[in-house]
């Protein structure tokens, strides 16, 4: 493999494959070509090293999609080509969400509030064809659990509504939470059996089940929900306090979500294509919304008032998550080298 160009550029490549621990067979820094023996591995590392934007490209790509632009959008105002985008969102999203995995873990809750927002890949549920439904296509609920007092969300799942997703939301809540927590639901039947399955005696659950009134003749007509008239509260388990009963801040969340991701914007064609793409934006979101926007009543992020942050993150620094997810990529292949059987 060849690879021309200045010997700055050449230095700098040699520097990447140093790291990589890459055989250069080129000697000096002034050589004009150099060749390196590459197995499938390290092709691929060597390929994200070379395709990747500067710093600060990434962070404006980053930002446009976070300030609720869609993908083609931020083509227009960064520049960058559509499938680098979408590379870039993949590939800090899976930085991000391991990020989150690890780090949002043994917090001391208080009172938890659950709820799904809903969106679509591809098309609503009822315009999905068989073969388009085993691409993802369909309805997609965002399932979100908000730590009530600072703001954190402590837990995120993309999939389904069904029993099966709330049983993997709720244990994934739990294993993140220390102690006893009060926990609000709405009134979706499945947080029943998840609830205490995940939690077993550890916990105080109310549901919140809202009352919504007939709709009239013109809200018919329009794309806007029935007039909520009441709530009906329903003690499930513990002694829950009942001035703390409210899903209020998790569904003013999910407008957040609704603002800063354009995939979730209503009655638009920026809507999610693929389903690995609509989860990759939430990912994305979410660490952003964690670590990164300070909550206007709190005046800092979720992150700092919970105590798994010691400032408000730049852009930069979200960005600079890529830099840790390839430092791991590199020792995993290194690892996998020196011990061929585990790698396999």
């Amino acid at each position: 493999m060849h690879l021309k160009g200045n010997a700055g550029n050449h230095v700098a490549v040699k520097h990447y494959f140093c790291l990589l621990g890459l055989v250069a067979t080129g000697h000096g820094e002034g050589y004009s070509s150099s060749h390196f023996v590459l197995d499938m591995a390290y092709a691929q590392a060597y390929s994200s090293v070379m395709n990747r934007l500067c710093k600060e490209q990434q962070t404006r790509v980053v930002g446009a999609l976070l300030e609720g632009n869609s993908i083609r959008a931020t083509v227009r105002m960064t520049g960058v080509a559509k499938n680098t985008v979408v590379k870039l969102l993949a590939d800090l999203a899976t930085a991000c969400a391991a990020y989150h995995d690890r780090v949002v873990r043994g917090l001391r809750v208080r009172r938890l509030q659950c709820d799904e927002v809903w969106s679509f890949v591809g098309a609503k549920k009822k315009n999905v064809s068989p073969e388009k439904q085993q691409e993802g296509w369909g309805d997609v609920w965002t399932w979100t659990a908000i730590d009530a007092d600072t703001k954190l969300c402590v837990s995120y799942l993309v999939g389904g509504r069904d029993a099966g997703w709330a049983d993997d939301f709720m244990q994934d809540c739990a294993s993140r939470i220390h102690g006893r927590v009060q926990i609000t639901t709405d009134g979706h039947h499945v947080y029943l059996d998840a609830v205490e399955a995940a939690f077993r005696d550890g916990v105080d659950y109310a549901m919140l089940q809202k009352i919504y009134g007939a709709p009239s003749d013109d809200e018919q007509r329009r794309y806007t929900p029935a007039r909520c008239i009441g709530c009906d509260m329903k003690v499930i388990s513990g002694n829950p306090d009942p001035k703390h009963v409210s899903t209020s801040y998790v569904e003013r969340q999910n407008l957040t979500m609704r603002m800063h991701m354009r995939r979730f914007t209503r009655l638009t064609n920026a809507f999610s294509k693929k389903v690995d793409n609509h989860r990759h934006a939430v990912a994305l979101y979410f660490t952003f919304y964690n670590f990164v926007r300070v909550h206007q009543t709190l005046r800092v992020t979720p992150a700092m008032e919970a105590g798994i942050a010691d400032h408000v993150w730049s852009l930069e620094e979200l960005v600079a998550l890529l830099a840790q997810k390839s430092v791991e990529a590199v020792r995993r292949i290194r690892a996998a080298r020196k011990n061929p059987d585990r790698g396999a």
